[in-house]
C-alpha cells in the first residue's frame, strides 16, 4: 500500500523543495536594507516632528509582524507618508530580508 504512495510523496517533495528555498531569508542583505530603517528605529527614544509621536525600535520585534506591517505600508492599508514612501521601495525579498533582520536583533527594542 504505502509503495503505490512513494512516487507521489517524491514529487510532492520536489515541488514543495524550490518553495521553500525561495522563503529563506538573508540576513546580510537584510542588514544592508534596514541601514535605512536604522535612522529613525534605531536611534532610543526618537520622536517624529509631524505628526508627533514616539518612533518605535523594531529590533527584536517578531518577523511577521514586520513582514505584514511592511505590505501593508507598501499596498497602503496603514498610512504613514514616511513609511509609505520607505516602503514602496521595497521588494517582497528585501521585506523578506528586512524583517528577519530585526527579528533577529533580540529584545533590544
Amino acid at each position: 500500500m504505502l509503495k503505490r504512495w512513494i512516487p507521489a510523496l517524491l514529487l510532492a517533495g520536489i515541488w514543495l523543495a524550490p518553495a521553500a528555498h525561495a522563503e529563506e531569508a538573508d540576513l546580510e542583505e537584510g542588514r544592508i536594507v534596514a541601514f535605512t530603517c536604522l535612522g529613525c528605529h534605531g536611534i532610543p527614544f526618537h520622536t517624529n516632528v509631524f505628526p508627533t509621536f514616539h518612533v518605535p525600535r523594531i529590533k527584536g520585534q517578531t518577523e511577521g509582524y514586520i513582514r505584514a506591517s511592511l505590505h501593508a505600508y507598501r499596498d497602503g492599508t496603514r498610512r504613514h507618508g514616511t513609511m509609505q514612501a520607505q516602503a514602496h521601495t521595497l521588494s517582497d525579498e528585501d521585506i523578506r530580508n528586512v524583517a528577519a533582520w530585526f527579528a533577529a536583533q533580540g529584545g533590544n527594542r
